[in-house]
Parts: C-alpha cells; structure tokens; sequence
C-alpha cells in the first residue's frame, strides 16, 4: 500500500512555471509593465548612440570610449542571445501551458529573454562607466523591472529571465574588457 502511494504519479509543476503562474494574471494589460517592456530598445539603443554623439560634439574621447563600449555590448548581447534562442528554441510558456496567458504572441524562442537580455546589458555598462551609486540603483532597478515586465507579460519563464539577466551582464563585461584591451593599449 505504501509503495502505491509513493509511486503515484505526480501532476505538479516544475518551479519555474508554478512561479510564473504566480506573477501572470488571467489579464496582462498593465500599461505600466507594458511600458516597462517597451522601453528596453529606445533606453538600450539609445543610450551608446547619446554617449557617441555628445563625445562626438564635445570632442570628448573618453565619453566616445564609453559608447563604443556601449555598443559593442550590445553587439555581444544580440549575437550570444539569438544563438542561444534558435539553438535552445524553447517553447513560449503560453504555447505550453493553457493557464499562462500572453499579452501578445511572439513567433521566436522563449530562452533566454532578448529584452532582459538587453537591459541588463544597458545596466551593466553604464555601472561599469559610471561609478556611481545615483546610476546603478536605478538602471538595475529598471532591468529587474523589465525581466518582471516580461513574465508579468506571459512572454517568459523565470529561467528565461533569469539567464537573460546573466548573458546581458556578461555581454558588457565582455565588451568592458575588449574595449580597454583595444582603446588602452599600452
């Protein structure tokens, strides 16, 4: 009797979707974290094109150094997350699950989160050129909140976000590393 009752078959979901469960409603229409989301390329995009255009009209190299690292961040961040998404091609949540609803269908990969990807990316370089306390709090604040946009959206598993949130930090410590073996040549 007891060997039945262990061996029975279990229907519980992993924790990646129980929590994911937790975090979408049956209505994904908040205009705040649809915001969230929509910001991450105007702030990711814009962000090296600012730091190359006023180092550009102030003549100002250090500042052109901070965007092209910005950049190529980004470059890094694009080509390792859509390698891992097409190679891993992951399953939306929502095309898997009845019970997760998405505030729009996406055709590509789940894993890992693009958008994630690229605010953390964003975050990470600006941490890393600008020192400051008043810079970091908020542009993680924001990456975290456009990872929690994108499971509140029903677009992404935690892991996704998760794994986007790593790959984007490692893309700009790799191009903060490039970068000063390039520009600081000594």
């Amino acid at each position: 009797m007891g060997c039945f009752y262990f061996c029975k078959p279990l229907y519980a979901q992993n924790a990646d979707i129980d929590l994911l469960d937790k975090i979408n409603p049956q209505s994904p229409n908040s205009a705040v974290w649809r915001s969230v989301s929509a910001s991450v390329y105007p702030v990711s995009l814009g962000t090296p094109v600012g730091l190359l255009a006023v180092g550009l009209i102030k003549k100002d190299k250090a500042l052109q150094y901070k965007g092209w690292e910005a950049a190529g961040s980004l470059v890094v961040n694009a080509v390792i997350t859509q390698g891992m998404k097409y190679a891993i091609n992951r399953q939306r949540p929502y095309e898997k699950y009845n019970f997760i609803y998405p505030y729009k269908i996406d055709a590509s990969p789940s894993f890992p989160s693009f958008h994630t990807s690229a605010a953390f990316a964003t975050a990470t370089t600006l941490t890393l050129e600008c020192k400051k306390w008043y810079v970091a709090v908020p542009a993680y604040a924001w990456a975290a909140g456009v990872g929690y946009s994108r499971m509140y959206l029903g677009e992404h598993y935690p892991s996704d976000v998760l794994a986007g949130a790593a790959v984007g930090a490692g893309s700009a410590w790799l191009s903060h590393w490039a970068t000063q073996k390039i520009f600081h040549k000594k």
